[in-house]
């Protein structure tokens, strides 16, 4: 039963998120959508921003579960950012109502694992320590969630697959060039 209430309130905040900014949504309209009462909700959430970042950390934790290997790390982080391309609108309420930090924290948190397990890859068959390739993967993934922030803050006009593209191009070759300097040493 907690799970379906849980699911009730995220489909419910999902819809409001839908049709106003975040800011405007209370806790009134998400417990009179899902009909229940505010102390269920609060049961499960201290207030509307507990539930954004509940819904981010699920996200979060679906994508590590998935141990899917990636050829490229666009096509990680694309399917990563499946919510922004499918609710781009929710997604940019989201965003324009919690803070930068909080938002870094979470491109932080989707990108970092990606990258990891992308440069581990890209370095098979290469004496590469661990030091420097968590060194690679950080400059990397500090890179997208820059540029991946200010696309958010500009409104996320630009394609989400043409603006990954436009890093991978930069990108392209030069992770596995690092790897192998990395080696040389």
């Amino acid at each position: 039963m907690a799970q379906f209430t849980k699911k009730a309130i995220r489909e419910s905040f999902s819809r409001l998120l839908e049709e106003k900014p975040l800011d405007k949504i209370t806790v009134k309209d998400i417990v009179e959508d899902c009909e229940i009462n505010r102390g269920t909700f609060y049961y499960y959430y201290t207030d509307i921003y507990a539930l954004v970042e509940d819904i981010f950390e699920d996200e979060v934790r679906r994508i590590a579960s998935e141990h899917i290997r990636y050829d490229s790390w666009q096509q990680g982080f694309l399917d990563a950012t499946q919510l922004a391309r499918q609710d781009k609108r929710q997604l940019y309420h989201a965003f324009n109502a919690i803070s930068r930090e909080k938002l870094e924290a979470y491109l932080y948190r989707v990108s970092e694992q990606l990258m990891r397990e992308f440069v581990d890859q890209q370095a098979e068959g290469l004496d590469v320590p661990q030091e420097d390739r968590d060194f690679i993967a950080k400059f990397y993934v500090c890179a997208i969630v820059g540029l991946t922030a200010q696309w958010i803050d500009s409104g996320m006009k630009e394609d989400p697959e043409r603006y990954i593209g436009k890093m991978g191009e930069l990108f392209d070759g030069n992770i596995r060039l690092a790897l192998e300097k990395a080696a040389k040493k």
